[in-house]
Formats: C-alpha cells, structure tokens, sequence
C-alpha cells in the first residue's frame, strides 16, 4: 500500500503536510512489515534539530534494530508520545495513527526533493 498523497525517501519514511502546516512523517508499511513486530519506538525530543538524511530515531522490532531517517530539515514541533506505550501502532497503523514525528520545516521546498508515490512503488518493487 502506497497512499499516492504523500512523498518517500529511499530509506521508507512517508511525509505529509498537515492542516497545521508541519511536515508529519513515519515509516511506510513496506517498512514495517519488512521490520516484523515492532516492540519499541526512539524518537527525538521536542525542540530537537533534525537534518534530511540524517538518523534521528530507532525502530526495533522481534527482527532487528533499524535507523529513523529524517525525511526533512527542521525542528521537531511534536512526538507521538502515544508510541511509547504502543508501538505496535506503527505495524498496525503506519500512515495513520502509527506517525512519529511533526516537525517544523526550515525550508519551505524539503518536500519537492522527496520521492513520488510512483517513485517509491517502483522502488520497493525493484526490490
């Protein structure tokens, strides 16, 4: 499932812009269900700097331990404080209530540079 709304990175995080004007993002559901059941989410701290391609979080699940890439620059504006108690969300939800981070852009264009739906499908499948 790609919802053709949002924009990718090549690392399988999804960004979208909320009515509020922050950039939400989480990992896609070709992430998650690559990772396996997740049992613990690390996101950064509210007011934390984050820089596009840089790592800012963890995801660990009964596989592994993987990296959350920011998909954008900015700051982050909120967490999904609810994840702490529930990460399993993230498998179950991943484009909905499983989001981890809004951020607030430094740079109004971040998402131009950022994979289409289309772009992403013919990632993954390539896979």
């Amino acid at each position: 499932m790609v919802p053709h709304d949002l924009r990718y990175t090549a690392e399988h995080e999804w960004v979208r812009m909320t009515a509020s004007g922050l950039a939400e993002f989480g990992i896609t559901d070709f992430a998650q269900a690559a990772l396996g059941d997740i049992v613990y989410v690390s996101l950064p701290a509210v007011g934390d700097s984050l820089s596009s391609g840089r790592t800012c979080g963890e995801v660990e699940s009964t596989k592994s331990v993987s990296d959350i890439y920011a998909p954008v620059d900015g700051v982050v504006a909120e967490r999904n404080d609810g994840l702490d108690n529930t990460p399993e969300t993230v498998n179950s939800d991943p484009f909905g209530a499983g989001w981890l981070v809004r951020v607030t852009l430094s740079d109004g264009e971040g998402l131009q540079s950022l994979l289409t739906a289309a772009e992403y499908e013919s990632l993954i499948t390539a896979s």
